[in-house]
């Protein structure tokens, strides 16, 4: 088949998929992933998606940088770091205990915990939307938590590439990882307080959109590269990338010209994923597979019900928001990407069966937290009776 006519099909069966998802209200990116592994024997080793689907996923953080200034991460951090925290050391500890207990080495335990780590954003925002709770007392908390797994699934990433690279992954090689992190991280905030200062007129002057384009997603690119050839990930490059020129005063500029190619080209991603996955002889390590699903669940509820009281929730609205971020998606995919073999099959089939069940406990959570804590009582008003 050519190149091109296999192109245009997989775009039409995205548009068809898109499509299903609106009528059955299901994740586009689970249904992605499915297509993937359906068209798995024609895309394989397909260079071609594999460029379009990297492009994609450095977009997705290029345009999720933008969203977080100096200033912004400052406050984020002060109010959301204990129930943060608190996620990483249960979400993601925790999982990576299990996964040793189960006989596994350090490096793959890793990797595993950090599939099971972030909620995913795209989900808990769709959800959110569909179902009219955007306004609800938990949707800041929940909000902070998804901002602060944004900052440490790049980090996270970065280290697995990190201890891929190299059979021995010593302390002197984290503590230089850090630092090239560290380095990555000041150049963006130094280019973007100096080179990018006044980046918004040029953005003005700029009257062809064409050019635009080719200059934001070159800068997106050309950081992403430069983490790469680093030894990081490119997915951290194009996260500070998007900080770089988050200082400008209007990100919209940015976000209206580059959002259209990001929206073309990540769910490529995901079907190169599925593309990825074999699942040779059945699925591997069900008894890892079940206990990770069980207390990845469990720690998601424990997040919401201990950080949300520490955030100054109530503990109603607490235990519901623990049920609203259980879903994991786009971060576990991306970390998965970078396993092989039979850990790439087992951390596929864990995102496709988290993604589900996260969906059904996030549209029963108030039914959930009303047979655990009771109906909310309405307050009665005080009616006056005339004459009395």
């Amino acid at each position: 088949m050519p190149t091109l006519l296999g192109a245009g099909i997989v775009l039409i069966l995205i548009f068809w998929l898109g499509l299903l998802s609106l009528k059955i209200k299901f994740p586009t990116v689970i249904l992605y992933i499915l297509l993937g592994i359906v068209l798995a024997d024609a895309l394989h080793h397909n260079e071609l998606l594999h460029f379009a689907s990297e492009i994609g996923i450095v977009l997705l953080f290029f345009l999720l940088g933008l969203e977080f200034n100096i200033k912004r991460l400052g406050g984020i951090a002060t109010k959301i770091w204990p129930a943060g925290f608190l996620d990483v050391a249960l979400s993601l500890g925790v999982a990576m205990l299990l996964c040793l207990v189960f006989g596994l080495d350090l490096f793959t335990s890793f990797l595993i915990g950090g599939v099971t780590y972030a909620t995913s954003s795209s989900i808990t925002a769709k959800l959110l939307d569909d179902t009219s709770r955007m306004a609800n007392s938990e949707t800041e908390f929940i909000l902070a938590l998804l901002i602060f797994e944004d900052l440490v699934a790049p980090i996270v990433v970065a280290i697995i590439m990190g201890m891929s690279s190299g059979e021995n992954f010593q302390v002197m090689d984290l503590a230089i990882l850090f630092g090239k992190i560290i380095g990555l991280a000041a150049g963006a905030v130094l280019l973007g307080k100096t080179l990018f200062k006044r980046f918004e007129e040029l953005l003005i002057r700029i009257e062809d959109e064409d050019f635009k384009i080719a200059l934001l997603i070159g800068i997106s690119l050309a950081y992403g590269g430069l983490a790469l050839y680093l030894g990081l990930s490119e997915v951290l490059g194009a996260f500070l990338a998007g900080i770089m020129l988050s200082e400008i005063g209007k990100i919209e500029r940015v976000e209206q010209t580059v959002l259209p190619v990001k929206d073309l080209m990540l769910p490529l991603f995901f079907v190169y994923f599925g593309t990825t996955i074999e699942f040779g002889d059945g699925v591997p390590k069900v008894g890892l597979l079940i206990t990770l699903i069980g207390w990845s669940l469990v720690a998601k509820v424990l997040v919401g019900m201990i950080g949300g009281r520490m955030y100054g929730l109530s503990k109603r609205v607490a235990f519901r928001a623990g049920l609203s971020i259980c879903a994991r998606g786009e971060f576990s995919v991306v970390i998965a990407a970078l396993a092989t073999g039979v850990i790439k099959v087992f951390s596929g089939i864990y995102i496709v069966i988290a993604a589900f069940i996260g969906m059904v406990l996030f549209e029963r959570a108030p039914q959930l937290t009303n047979l655990i804590y009771g109906k909310p009582q309405k307050k009665k008003k005080n009616l006056k009776v005339p004459g009395s």
